[in-house]
Formats: C-alpha cells, sequence, structure tokens
C-alpha cells in the first residue's frame, strides 16, 4: 500500500491539521512485546537521518514506515517492534526533528503545528508538550510526537518559537498552543 504524500503545512487549516493526525493510524507497538531479537544495523542521526549499515536510508517512504513501528524502552534504548520481533536502533539525540511550524491566532489563543522530517503533523499541547532543556550554548526545544517520542526542534524553527516568546511578553518568557504554556527557561 503506498504511502500518501506528505502534505504542504501552510496550505493546511487548524481543521485538515487535527483531521489529519486523527486519520493517522499507527501501529499499537506499545502492546507488543515480542522475544528481543539482536541490532538493526539501524541508526538514526541527530539530524533526522536514517541509516542502515552505515548509509542514508534514501528512500523517504522507508523512513516513514520505518518511523511508525519505533518504540522507546523503559531503560531509554530505542527498538523497532512488530509482533514478532524487536530490533535495537542507536538514536543519537531524538528520533524525529520537527522541520516546519504553523501558527494560527495569538496569545493564549495559539495554536502551533509542527511537521517532521517524517511527514508527520504535531500540534502542541497538554498530551504533545514542548519543552525546552538547558544546554550551554542555549535552551534546546523538543515536542513530544507520541509515547516517550520526541522530534527535536529545528533551530529555523526554534528561531520562531525565541521570536514569539518573545513578542508574547510573557513572564517567564515561553509560547502558547491549544490551551497550555510551554515556558523556554526551566523554573527555578
Amino acid at each position: 500500500m503506498p504511502m500518501e504524500p506528505i502534505p504542504d503545512l501552510a496550505s493546511l487549516s487548524l481543521a485538515d491539521i487535527a483531521r489529519l493526525a486523527e486519520e493517522h493510524k499507527l501501529p499499537p507497538v506499545e502492546r507488543w512485546n515480542p522475544t528481543h531479537c539482536g541490532d538493526s544495523e539501524m541508526r538514526i542521526a541527530r539530524d533526522g537521518t536514517w541509516f542502515h549499515q552505515g548509509s542514508p536510508i534514501g528512500r523517504p517512504a522507508m523512513v516513514r514506515l520505518f518511523s511508525t513501528i519505533l518504540r522507546r524502552e523503559a531503560d531509554g534504548g530505542y527498538v523497532l517492534v512488530t509482533p514478532v520481533e524487536k530490533l535495537d536502533i542507536q538514536v543519537e539525540d531524538a528520533p524525529f526533528v520537527a522541520v516546519e511550524m504553523k501558527v494560527e491566532r495569538v496569545g493564549k489563543d495559539a495554536v502551533l503545528a509542527f511537521r517532521l522530517n517524517t511527514g508527520d503533523i504535531v500540534t502542541a499541547n497538554a498530551e504533545h508538550p514542548l519543552r525546552f532543556e538547558p544546554r550551554e550554548d542555549g535552551p534546546r526545544p523538543y515536542l513530544r510526537v507520541r509515547g516517550e517520542l520526541d522530534a527535536v526542534v529545528a533551530r529555523s524553527v526554534y528561531y520562531e518559537l525565541a521570536q514569539r516568546a518573545i513578542e508574547g511578553g510573557e513572564t517567564p518568557p515561553g509560547v502558547w498552543s491549544a490551551g497550555s504554556f510551554f515556558p523556554i527557561e526551566p523554573a527555578a
């Protein structure tokens, strides 16, 4: 079954985004508990590139397919899981990258939707929070995608978030989305 083309986020309304998110059915990986079978020889680099045996996976449809069977384990490791096998996969930072953001409305009524490098669309809200981890070079933003899986927010998108936070005038600085506030700096 061929995968649908990745939608252009700029052309979608909030209703379109909500409909697409609802229609996107994922396998129930959280209910699958097969025996561990070994290493997949796959790696997800910091920039979101997927590799197999050291070579980039060049087919976006394959990456999208593999991303649907990805799960984070209780020990913090990542696996690709099916009903009959479980294989380790190395993840350098986060398994997804939020590469584009669409904003509708302003202030406390704002809604921020993110397109991931896999084509998935996630709206920041209480179920899919944004968090900003302190780093030496400034806060690093992450978006909860599903389960224990996160997307690192691409630097260009982070700059958009930072600009919104500055313009919002909140103390501490942060952004609103779908009725939730996400401070850029962690509480002291």
